[in-house]
């Protein structure tokens, strides 16, 4: 399958989120993970995708000075969007819990960009899903995030953990880019590369 079609090819995941890890493995992908540090600011006139679009560039950047010649390298940003604003990672569990409540009783959009770096050049795609909660309770949320501690997801939440079963009443689009990344996007685009090539 699509493993062995890039048989020549190193793919390196520029990411440390262990749920893109996990999508990886369950597509059969052989990868190795890099890890470079780049500050993610962007323009204020940026919106939606244009947001995730510019930062997966910008995490490309750092590789482009060594990047091997047989080398793919694969760098993602996610936002959560919610009445023509981005929200981000919290900073602590107060900032989580305000965040989730301004997500509770409204639907909100995921948008996520792949950004696939070549010595070639760059691919670039994204995809939008939109998701509904419920009204929450505060106990609700205090509860979520007393427990889950989800600092590291943007929006404050994971759709795979208590909260998502217990809170969202509707999604359209991808789940899995919800999780941390659209991977029907990445098998694409994977094969275009290797069809490519």
């Amino acid at each position: 399958m699509l493993n062995d079609k890039l048989n020549d090819f190193n793919i390196i995941l520029a990411s440390a989120s262990p749920r893109r890890h996990a999508f990886l493995k369950e597509m059969h992908l052989d990868f190795e993970i890099q890890l470079k540090p780049v500050e993610e600011i962007y323009p204020s006139d940026l919106k939606k995708e244009e947001i995730t679009d510019y930062l997966a560039k910008l995490k490309a950047e750092p590789f482009l000075e060594d990047l091997q010649h047989n080398a793919i390298v694969i760098t993602s940003d996610t936002i959560v969007w919610l009445d023509d604003k981005a929200i981000g990672k919290p900073k602590d569990e107060a900032d989580a819990f305000n965040m989730i409540k301004s997500l509770s009783n409204k639907t909100h959009e995921v948008v996520t960009s792949i950004c696939f770096t070549q010595k070639t050049g760059q691919h670039l795609v994204n995809t939008i899903t939109k998701v509904t909660f419920k009204a929450l309770t505060d106990e609700e949320i205090q509860h979520y995030v007393s427990i889950y501690k989800p600092l590291d997801k943007a929006g404050a939440y994971g759709i795979q953990e208590w909260i998502g079963a217990i809170g969202i009443t509707s999604i359209e689009g991808s789940y899995n880019n919800v999780v941390g990344l659209p991977t029907h996007l990445l098998y694409k685009t994977l094969n275009t590369i290797a069809d490519r090539n």
